[in-house]
């Protein structure tokens, strides 16, 4: 395992450049979501980041330690599948270092995404999902055509599942979460798609307070971490099917399963009750802290992750109409 190297905090004053801009987010305690008799959770604002989400860190570490290894130059052309959230920070960075930019990425993802990357100047193909639902197949047949496109000429290949530096990227979010927290944290919970965001946290964390419960979050329909059968879900940036190549499950204390519908019926319910307007990954992350919340008690603080806003989402299913109207319906009737 490779030494936690830390970056010290900047402050939030004027930065030199959008990608300095990175981290640094606050931190809110949720209030009514979380029962009495259950532990304080507190969430980190991660959407606050250039692009709105914590995927900014990831992709400021890869293209940095990417120029130090003299992986890209110039004029270069960065290639990576992606969910689209991670494709949305590589945009960013690359448009602001000058790097081209080539995503394959799937109708499975919300159009909101899509448009994004296009935005920041990103080519952006598509590899075709079985009825708009996120399965090994696709994800594998979308790691392939990447790797396929990363043959050509002055074209280099992020392949993030595989990259160790993108756990690097998440070094300063344990430490952010330290110093904000005080060092009161007893359980930090996170949703895993390709496992980096809580490794790198986990391992900044244990580095002042070795006892930590760290808690993985996964989609129940396919739970293949707690060794379970691969499916189909709707969760997007988590779940990919298979164990992701840098997980490593001595680094968790328990893995979580979330159904999509009750992490979709959460998000709704964060932006309603407590005004944090968040995607599905961030409803899963708080699911799973409740959980772990009222196992530990009233006297402890258990940290998870807004992992991005609920903006991204608009086109999906998650906030349409009908699906708030049938939700506040049901919680009236209760």
């Amino acid at each position: 395992m490779e030494e936690a190297q830390f970056v010290p905090a900047a402050g939030r004053g004027i930065a030199a450049n959008v990608i300095e801009s990175v981290g640094n987010t606050p931190m809110v305690q949720l209030r009514k979501v979380v029962p009495s008799d259950s532990a304080r959770i507190l969430a980190k604002l991660e959407w606050v980041n250039p692009t709105g989400s914590m995927k900014d860190r990831v992709a400021k570490a890869i293209i940095e330690n990417a120029e130090k290894k003299h992986q890209i130059k110039p004029g270069s052309t960065v290639v990576e599948y992606t969910a689209g959230t991670t494709g949305i920070s590589l945009a960013l960075v690359c448009a602001a270092k000058g790097y081209n930019l080539h995503i394959v990425f799937s109708d499975a993802f919300s159009n909101e995404k899509r448009l994004t990357m296009q935005a920041f100047g990103a080519i952006v193909e598509d590899v075709k999902s079985d009825n708009k639902m996120i399965t090994e197949r696709l994800i594998k047949e979308m790691i392939e055509r990447s790797r396929i496109i990363s043959g050509r000429p002055n074209h280099w290949w992020s392949d993030q599942l595989n990259n160790r530096d993108a756990i690097t990227g998440y070094y300063p979010l344990g430490e952010e979460i330290w110093n904000q927290t005080g060092g009161n944290i007893d359980a930090f919970v996170q949703a895993v798609g390709t496992a980096h965001s809580i490794h790198g946290t986990t391992r900044a964390l244990r580095k002042h307070k070795h006892d930590v419960h760290v808690a993985a979050v996964e989609p129940a329909e396919s739970a293949v971490l707690s060794g379970g059968p691969t499916g189909s879900h709707k969760i997007e940036g988590i779940g990919i099917g298979f164990i992701p190549p840098l997980w490593e499950p001595s680094e968790v204390s328990e893995i979580i399963k979330v159904t999509t519908e009750e992490a979709k019926t959460m998000a709704r319910r964060l932006a309603r009750e407590e005004g944090l307007f968040a995607g599905t990954s961030s409803g899963a992350n708080v699911v799973a802290a409740l959980r772990v919340a009222k196992q530990l008690g009233p006297n402890a603080t258990v940290v998870t992750i807004m992992v991005d806003a609920g903006l991204r989402y608009l086109s999906t299913d998650l906030y349409k109409p009908d699906q708030l109207f049938l939700q506040n319906s049901f919680l009236r009737r209760v």
